[in-house]
């Protein structure tokens, strides 16, 4: 059994609405859809989480289909959501939502064409 603190539902909904708004807490997990353009973004998006997951020594369930990916997170050894969670999804957002078309810089981003696009943005 670990030593960290677990937190209550209503305090992974409240953390959840502040800071994560597109995840959301169910039976246990915090848990977000990530949209795709089909089959290569998908495994983008899989593969991103995964490197996160490892360099953070915390692992996420993980389903996909040909254009979304669900990511789940707990932390098994507290039993419940702990801060390790919160951070995780929070570098997984970043990292997955990142768009530098948005930025005032020279990256322009992935071209807004069907040919190219391989995640949907929120």
């Amino acid at each position: 059994m670990s030593d960290e603190k677990t937190y209550s539902e209503e305090e992974i909904k409240k953390y959840l609405e502040e800071h994560l708004g597109n995840w959301y807490f169910e039976n246990g997990w915090i848990r977000r859809k990530y949209k795709t353009s089909g089959w290569k973004g998908t495994l983008m998006v899989i593969n991103t989480i995964g490197h996160l997951a490892e360099a953070a020594w915390h692992h996420p369930d993980i389903s996909a289909s040909y254009a979304f990916v669900i990511v789940k997170l707990q932390n098994h050894a507290a039993k419940g959501i702990t801060d390790k969670d919160f951070i995780l999804a929070k570098r997984i957002e970043e990292v997955i939502q990142w768009n530098p078309a948005n930025e005032d810089n020279t990256l322009e981003g992935t071209p807004d064409d069907p040919r190219f696009k391989y995640i949907k943005y929120d």
